[in-house]
């Protein structure tokens, strides 16, 4: 048999995968993110940012200073 694993993206959805799963009578498991959801937060920011472009890129044989020039 197959292992089937699912990203809910917020509550609701979480919540209509498990009342699926068990009116189905399948046996699931959760697992709580060991990520603090601030953090997860600023990381999907710092993603967002880097898609704009919005992004300061260094050059490794140039000091810090001349690189923010």
């Amino acid at each position: 048999m197959e292992t089937m694993i699912m990203h809910p993206k917020n509550k609701e959805q979480l919540s209509a995968l498990k009342a699926v799963a068990k009116a189905l009578k399948v046996e699931f498991e959760t697992e709580a993110s060991p990520y603090n959801p601030d953090f997860v937060a600023k990381i999907k920011e710092s993603k967002k940012q880097i898609d704009e472009g919005k992004y300061t890129t260094l050059d490794p044989n140039k000091s810090i200073w001349e690189n923010l020039k």
